[in-house]
């Protein structure tokens, strides 16, 4: 064994985070580079900016809910992890190992988001710079090897970075974050100031023939993918340099910020549009046919208002929101996979701190997970980006619900309210989220859904090991997985399938209504009859394409739980037999053979329990003391003694053949007769006393018993029973004494 190690110390995470660097944190992972490129044009084209302001003003005070269910359970539950650890303390491993399965999704999608948004920054601002060595066009994206070791050396570098200097890092962060909440007021305010003087007008507030109320609810909806990271400094709690009772000042200066920066950017966005397009909303809804900056509305407005200063102060606050937004989700990924790791769920090697006491093993996890991503193409990610908004409402959800469980417990009434608003609003996020057409149109795109079911797959073979090696049983039957997992599956799939069903039966419609206006290639070519029924043919095939792929991951599934099950059966029958094998041990007395006193306690209970409810039958009592034992231990030794002892035992085993002898003493034991022993337990108790009779003065055993029946009359216990028969046994130790035994009594 290698001893080398057992002084060391234990290493622990730093307390080197000070409230300045979790403000920091906190926003520049919850906006990145969409609140400059992507967000504020898609929150216009579906709201307008009165509809984006409403409801992000909605989103924010939702968010301070949901922070101040952050701080309390921070406050209860320091250790890292963030919602993974509450789940785990609040609900148990089963939930928590769901948690930190969606959580580790959301925040690497997060991740990878920001990080494949560099080439685009290269597109955009340097002239495509590193588009060269293309290598082959994925999903109508073009990839370059060029943007690919960009987006590779980006990763490693901010890697490197955190794990070798941690503290530079989130130093950084807060230089950056400054830099970028400056950056985009002053384009803003020099906006603002100019825009009196144009003939560019806000209006219209809200998108034309829409509801203005849904308009404001859909924004309000989608808000956790605006705010989605704002909380990762909950897993950095063991790193705090401050006391905890300052994280939800923290929080709540974390969410003004971001929802001020937010609103910056979409009225900066509305305030100056090219002189071809009529308004704002036709410049929103024309973006494909600009390019470079004009393509960008900040940008565009940015250089209108301040030239090419104001695109440099833009470019240098979109640089500063990718980098704090990859190293706050780095952190905030290592350090869930640091907690999930110290609970075995991940392997060891992940819970393990460097010299620096930081996660160096988990942090280079989510490099080497990275390095795949740049070759998948921008269109990908987008679909990946999808996921957080639900992996946002569903996390949000569980913190609520835990709060609330919490606050109940120790009867909190403020959090029990937060709590349970947040639930409750988290909820009708979910069901508007994932129910398409039902409130909305197309929330989320289609390729999302199959990446939930092939995520929630994985999951459920990956929850194979978990259980595998689960000694401790903290997963329970882990049926709440198991039905977790094979639910999103089935809805997912349901889902996607109708989405793709819509999907080919528009492009279906759209088809025939070419082909009779004579706009497709078909109409001269094609005659009408087998048009149609080569469309009839197009819409059965898909429907049997569908059929089919969701049978098969559902089969899929099913085979992932029958192996789980599998698994917990073998585990569960090896634990019987353990189980069995440590009863028996604890049963049964090691010196004699018989019954242990433990035994007897538990024989002892179910008789009083029988007496009790008044089904008892006719039982009797035996006590039995060995005559002598001090002696033989006194002049012969402890060995002889212990023989005696046994052969004690085997004269009652042998005269009492029906019935348990339990050792409840040294040299005492007890029999319950019941059946044929009790029938015959007279011409029993007789014929044993004449044996010991004759044994006197021969050095053979000597023992003194006293019985007595159970009185269904009297007897309202056992130990009344018992306490009887232990007062004959010592009225026949005297008998016997009269009786000048030869071995001392």
């Amino acid at each position: 064994m290698d001893t080398s190690n057992l002084n060391a110390p234990v290493r622990k995470l730093s307390p080197c985070l000070s409230s300045a660097s979790a403000w920091a944190l906190s926003v520049g992972t919850s906006i990145g580079w969409g609140s400059l490129v992507v967000t504020s044009s898609s929150y216009l084209s579906q709201a307008g900016p009165a509809g984006s302001i409403i409801g992000l003003l909605l989103g924010s005070v939702l968010m301070l809910i949901i922070g101040y269910n952050f701080h309390y359970l921070a406050s209860i539950y320091p250790d890292a992890g963030g919602i993974y650890t509450y789940t785990k303390n609040v609900f148990g491993y089963d939930r928590a190992f769901i948690v930190s399965w969606f959580l580790s999704l959301t925040y690497i999608s997060m991740f990878w988001a920001n990080a494949t948004s560099l080439p685009l920054f290269a597109r955009y601002f340097l002239k495509r710079l590193f588009s060269f060595g293309y290598l082959y066009r994925v999903f109508g994206y073009d990839v370059y090897l060029g943007e690919v070791l960009l987006t590779l050396a980006a990763i490693w570098l901010v890697t490197f970075l955190c794990m070798r200097h941690d503290r530079i890092a989130t130093h950084s962060v807060l230089v950056m974050v400054i830099v970028l909440t400056v950056a985009i007021l002053v384009c803003f305010v020099t906006a603002l100031l100019g825009f009196r003087k144009t003939a560019f007008s806000p209006e219209p507030f809200f998108v034309p023939d829409r509801s203005a109320l849904k308009q404001v609810l859909k924004i309000t909806f989608i808000s956790p993918w605006a705010f989605i990271g704002f909380e990762n400094i909950t897993h950095s709690s063991e790193e705090f340099s401050f006391h905890r009772s300052r994280l939800y000042r923290i929080l709540f200066l974390s969410v003004i910020t971001s929802t001020v920066l937010y609103i910056s950017v979409t009225l900066l966005s509305i305030s100056a549009y090219p002189a071809s397009c009529k308004s704002w909303l036709d410049y929103i809804s024309h973006l494909s046919q600009f390019e470079g900056i004009d393509g960008l509305p900040a940008f565009y407005a940015a250089h209108y208002y301040l030239g090419n200063t104001g695109v440099w102060i833009l470019m240098l606050a979109l640089l500063s929101l990718v980098f704090t937004s990859l190293i706050g989700n780095l952190r905030a990924l290592s350090l869930l996979f640091y907690a999930v790791a110290k609970d075995d769920i991940l392997p060891a090697h992940f819970a393990k701190l460097n010299d620096r006491n930081v996660p160096q093993n988990s942090m280079l996890l989510v490099a080497i997970l990275s390095c795949a991503i740049p070759f998948l193409g921008r269109t990908a990610i987008g679909w990946i980006v999808d996921i957080t908004t639900i992996g946002a409402t569903m996390l949000y959800g569980f913190v609520s619900a835990g709060a609330f469980k919490t606050a109940r417990g120790q009867q909190n009434r403020l959090v029990q309210v937060t709590g349970g608003v947040g639930l409750l609003l988290m909820l009708l996020f979910g069901i508007y989220l994932l129910f398409p057409n039902l409130f909305s149109d197309d929330t989320l795109e289609t390729e999302t859904y199959i990446l939930l079911i092939i995520w929630s797959i994985i999951g459920l073979f990956y929850f194979r090991r978990i259980i595998a090696k689960d000694q401790a049983r903290r997963f329970g039957k882990a049926i709440i997985v198991w039905i977790t997992f094979l639910a999103l599956l089935v809805f997912m799939g349901m889902i996607w399938s109708g989405r793709r069903d819509e999907s080919i039966t528009r492009q279906t419609i759209y088809g025939i209504q070419a082909y009779f206006e004579g706009r497709s290639p078909l109409s001269q070519s094609v005659s009408p009859n087998n048009f149609i029924r080569n469309q009839i043919d197009t819409l059965h095939n898909s429907n049997v394409l569908n059929n089919l792929i969701v049978i098969f991951m559902f089969i899929l599934a099913l085979g992932a739980m029958l192996i789980n099950h599998i698994s917990m059966q073998r585990w569960e029958s090896q634990t019987a037999r353990e189980r069995d094998s440590a009863r028996e041990v604890a049963y049964k007395d090691p010196l004699t053979g018989v019954k242990s006193k433990h035994a007897y306690v538990e024989s002892e209970h179910q008789m009083a329990e029988q007496i009790y409810h008044g089904n008892a039958g006719p039982f009797a009592v035996v006590v039995c003391d060995v005559n002598g034992l001090k002696h033989i231990n006194d002049t012969l030794g402890h060995h002889a003694g212990d023989v005696y002892i046994k052969s004690a035992a085997d004269m009652l085993c042998e005269y009492y053949a029906h019935s348990p002898v339990y050792r409840i003493g040294g040299d005492e034991f007890a029999l319950i007769l019941q059946g044929e022993d009790f029938d015959k337990r007279h011409e029993i108790l007789k014929q044993i006393n004449q044996t010991i009779e004759e044994n006197l003065g021969t050095g053979n055993v000597v023992a003194s018993l006293g019985m007595t029946d159970f009185d269904p009359e009297t007897d309202n216990t056992f130990h009344s029973v018992f306490t009887r028969a232990d007062g004959l046994m010592y009225e026949r130790k005297l008998e016997l004494k009269q009786k000048g035994a030869h071995v001392r009594i």
